[in-house]
């Protein structure tokens, strides 16, 4: 692709059903605030995947962030892959080289590495990630390289995937560490959690959950209410999005 070459430098989201979406709030305010206004920021709502090839072919585009459903759908739309990005096989976001070249990265690594030290300086040994999906390997890539042994809990079992009929208050007192990586709980269905024994959860538990909307989920309540130290995914949002935009700028 050629290099891109436009007075208006335009970024934006690609995912699906993100009208809710923090990020274009989030860059929309850093523009003014940084008097930038030839900068704008959209979401780009796809209902399927092939539909980016438009997105990454306009001219005004000059960086893209990736979220769900399409954190592993966009790779083989891009040219390479930075190191992180390749072993976690996701990308949330996209840089246009001045050679033309589509680059994906991950900043998800740096959001939930940041936050969740600036939660717990000195975390858990073990602990347990909700969910498969694109979300849960950045978390996985943090927790190698925080040495934090942990297992994947899903609807069904796999490599170092627990079911999550097999979770039990014995297996929750052996992991102190819960990150939800899964999309249950997200607005509009408030009302629903993980399917875990919560009753086994204590004060020396720390709940954290990517989803931020809304900004207390039922999971985060439910380990509140016992004690647990508790975090939403909207420092993470936040920290990635400062790398992404480091990364663009670059």
């Amino acid at each position: 692709m050629e290099s891109k070459k436009n007075n208006l430098r335009g970024y934006g989201l690609i995912g699906k059903n993100i009208e809710y979406s923090f990020s274009r709030g989030f860059f929309k305010e850093k523009f003014e605030n940084e008097n930038l206004p030839d900068c704008s920021y959209e979401n780009f709502d796809l209902n399927h995947i092939n539909e980016v090839k438009k997105v990454l072919e306009t001219p005004s585009v000059f960086g893209l962030n990736v979220t769900t459903p399409f954190k592993r759908e966009i790779i083989p739309f891009l040219d390479n892959l930075s190191p992180a990005a390749a072993k976690m096989n996701a990308v949330n976001t996209i840089k246009f080289e001045n050679d033309g070249s589509i680059i994906g990265h991950n900043t998800d690594v740096f959001g939930f590495e940041k936050s969740l030290l600036e939660l717990v300086p000195d975390p858990p040994e073990k602990a347990l990630i909700l969910g498969t999906g694109g979300a849960s390997s950045a978390i996985a890539y943090v927790f190698d390289k925080l040495n934090i042994d942990f297992s994947f809990v899903s609807r069904s079992e796999g490599d170092n995937t627990i079911n999550y009929k097999a979770v039990d208050a014995s297996l929750l007192l052996q992991h102190l560490l819960i990150v939800n990586a899964s999309p249950v709980g997200t607005f509009p269905d408030i009302e629903i959690a993980p399917a875990l024994p919560y009753e086994g959860l204590g004060k020396n538990h720390v709940l954290y959950d990517l989803i931020y909307n809304p900004l207390e989920t039922q999971f985060l309540k439910e380990g509140k209410i016992r004690g647990c130290k508790t975090s939403n995914g909207l420092k993470m949002l936040e920290y990635q999005a400062e790398k992404s935009w480091e990364i663009w700028n670059r």
